[in-house]
């Protein structure tokens, strides 16, 4: 579902992930029409960061000390 809102409403998609700053840049930046594309891809690529830091972090938390 978030990579949908990532390439169709991709300033939501910053919101949902927890970055309301990058989303605020994100939307300026597909207010224009060319911006779009670019806002598109990277709402995509921070998703997908998102999802890598989740697997490192329950990775880590399952490692005893």
């Amino acid at each position: 579902m978030r990579l949908l809102l990532a390439i169709f409403l991709p300033f939501i998609a910053f919101f949902t992930i927890g970055r309301p700053i990058a989303g605020v840049i994100c939307l300026i930046l597909q207010i224009t029409l060319i911006g779009w594309l670019p806002a598109a891809i990277w709402a995509v690529y921070a998703l997908g960061q998102y999802k890598t830091d989740k697997k490192i972090q329950a990775a880590l938390a399952g490692q005893k000390p």
